[in-house]
C-alpha cells in the first residue's frame, strides 16, 4: 500500500471519536427538540420555552451549550424588556439531514400514535402530556 493510500484511509479511532462527540452533544436533554424548532427560522427565547415546556435554567443552559458549539447564534433585540432570538448557523442547519433521517426511520419502525393520544413527540419529552398543535 503507498502512503497516497494511507492517508485516505479513515482511522478507526478518529472515526469512532467524531461519532462520540457529535452523539454526547445531541444526546443532551432537548438539544434535538431546540434545533428542530430553530429549523423554522430564528425564535424567541418565550417561543423555544413554550415548544418544548422546558424550564427557563435548562433552555438556557442548552441555548448556551449550543452557542458555544457554533449551532446557533444568539441575538439581543432588547435589553429592557429583555427580548432574544436564536438562528442556526450553517453547521446547525446541516443536522436537517439527521433529523429528516430520525423522523423517517420513526415513521418506518415505530408503532403509529393513535389519533386520540397525545403527541409521543411531545408526550415523551415532557413531564406533563400536552397535544401538540400537529396532533389536534
Amino acid at each position: 500500500m503507498s502512503g497516497n493510500e494511507l492517508k485516505n484511509e479513515i482511522d478507526p479511532c478518529e472515526s469512532a471519536m467524531s461519532f462520540i462527540r457529535g452523539s454526547l452533544l445531541l444526546q443532551e436533554k432537548w438539544v434535538l427538540m431546540i434545533i428542530h424548532s430553530l429549523m423554522e427560522g430564528p425564535t424567541g427565547f418565550s417561543e423555544l420555552m413554550r415548544r418544548g415546556n422546558v424550564n427557563t435554567t435548562t433552555l438556557s443552559q442548552r441555548l448556551s451549550l449550543l452557542e458555544t458549539t457554533g449551532l446557533l447564534v444568539k441575538t439581543v433585540q432588547s435589553i429592557m424588556p429583555p427580548r432574544t432570538s436564536y438562528e442556526l448557523t450553517e453547521a446547525g442547519r446541516a443536522l436537517k439531514p439527521v433529523l429528516t433521517a430520525i423522523t423517517e426511520w420513526s415513521e418506518k419502525y415505530l408503532p403509529p400514535a393513535s389519533s386520540n393520544s397525545d403527541c409521543p413527540a411531545i408526550s415523551e419529552m415532557r413531564d406533563s402530556a400536552t397535544k401538540c398543535e400537529n396532533c389536534e
